[in-house]
């Protein structure tokens, strides 16, 4: 028999500000200077976590709403934080909630670059 794993996920999304000081000082990263000043994104998650059953062990529905109430701002200020530091947080704190589990953590800007976050309990 093939060995499944199952999973859950949601999917949202947030306005949000942030901004990169090393755009503005690294002579590499001249041409994204602009990314040195704030600026706004339409931040968009996906967050995905491993259940044991396939009877509604995590509820979707409730999960989505847990996920959300985190980011409780109209518009998140995310300082210098990359979608990398965004999604690292995010799953700490999930690991709090939910120890044990495979996570997967989507984040990304205006829904075209970004990062996956995989941490998978062994």
């Amino acid at each position: 028999m093939t060995n499944m794993q199952s999973f859950i996920y949601v999917k949202f999304q947030k306005e949000g500000v942030h901004q990169y000081p090393a755009a503005l000082e690294k002579e590499s990263l001249k041409d994204v200077s602009f990314l040195g000043y704030p600026h706004r994104h339409i931040f968009h998650f996906k967050i995905t976590i491993s259940v044991s059953h396939d009877d509604r062990e995590i509820e979707f529905i409730q999960f989505k709403r847990w996920i959300e109430s985190l980011y409780t701002n109209r518009v998140l200020q995310l300082d210098f934080n990359s979608c990398e530091m965004i999604a690292r947080d995010l799953v700490k704190t999930i690991e709090n909630k939910y120890p044990g589990r495979t996570y997967m953590v989507d984040v990304s800007e205006d829904n075209e670059n970004g990062a996956l976050l995989i941490s998978e309990h062994r």
